[in-house]
């Protein structure tokens, strides 16, 4: 099907675009890697006025470090974002999620800004994201605002993003030194995940000291396993002690009914795919 008409605008900086943006009102989109909109836009889903491409603003790409923190750029793509050494030293779990994200094609189109700003529950970076305790730096006419990822996800493809407002970095602070494993569950190979687990923790003399635990498609928005996290910290690093935590996973959650999976299901798979995914990052 071909996208109804509309204009585009390609700026070549930030300012330009949420000037863009904001002058062309809520009938309008962004683009980043087109990875989600274009299928969007092909399907007559959407029906946007205006489409405004970020590819030409090179200052929203790239990682670096500040401080404690990683700073990812909105329109740094998943393929630099899975290679990228500061990612995989200091927020490992994300480098493992974006590992499993659709294919090699996609993961060189696609952005990590793109992904979060399109706030698709299904999507395998939100709840590592979210894990990480990420916070996001959008843009808008007044300047910049940091939104936390807790707040940041709101409803299905629905963000804390105002009208005029582009996501531009995301800050990750460093989990450097501890172990991490993305566990996702589907039917076929780059597919969304039916239910995935991301998993962080830091193990001390064989004690789990800190554990970070989020969950994928268990509810409208990405999900923190907090009362996983809290049945695992202090406790020894065994199997038997994961299992138990573990029990936790469905807990506060309203997972989806659909083809591929009902309620009682995903619950079951949030239990087993936590237990696993826990236990891989813990070295059991």
């Amino acid at each position: 099907m071909i996208p109804s008409a509309f204009d585009y605008v390609a700026p070549s900086s930030v300012d330009e675009a949420v000037r863009v943006l904001s002058e062309a009102g809520e009938d309008a989109k962004v683009i980043a890697g087109g990875q989600s909109l274009l299928p969007v836009l092909r399907m007559r889903l959407a029906a946007p006025t205006m489409v405004v491409d970020l590819g030409k603003i090179a200052a929203l790409r790239g990682v670096r470090e500040d401080g404690d923190a990683l700073v990812i750029g909105a329109m740094t793509t998943h393929y630099d974002v899975q290679r990228d050494q500061l990612v995989r030293e200091h927020a490992g779990l994300l480098a493992l999620a974006t590992d499993t994200v659709a294919d090699p094609q996609v993961r060189h189109r696609g952005t990590f800004g793109g992904s979060l700003a399109h706030a698709d529950p299904a999507g395998d970076l939100l709840a590592p994201a979210l894990a990480l305790d990420a916070e996001m730096v959008v843009r808008g006419m007044d300047g910049n605002r940091t939104v936390p990822a807790a707040e940041f996800f709101t409803d299905f493809f629905t963000t804390a993003l105002r009208q005029g407002e582009i996501l531009v970095e995301v800050r990750i602070p460093k989990t450097t030194g501890w172990s991490a494993h993305y566990e996702k569950f589907n039917r076929v190979a780059q597919a969304w995940s039916i239910v995935a687990v991301a998993a962080t923790v830091r193990v001390d003399g064989g004690t789990i000291a800190e554990a970070r635990v989020g969950l994928t498609n268990m509810a409208s928005t990405p999900v923190r396993a907090t009362a996983v996290e809290q049945a695992l910290v202090g406790q020894p690093a065994s199997a038997e002690t994961i299992r138990a935590a573990a029990a936790h996973a469905a807990e506060g959650t309203s997972p989806p009914a659909d083809g591929n999976a009902d309620v009682a299901y995903r619950q079951h798979l949030a239990q087993v795919l936590t237990s696993r995914a826990v236990a891989t990052a813990a070295g059991v």
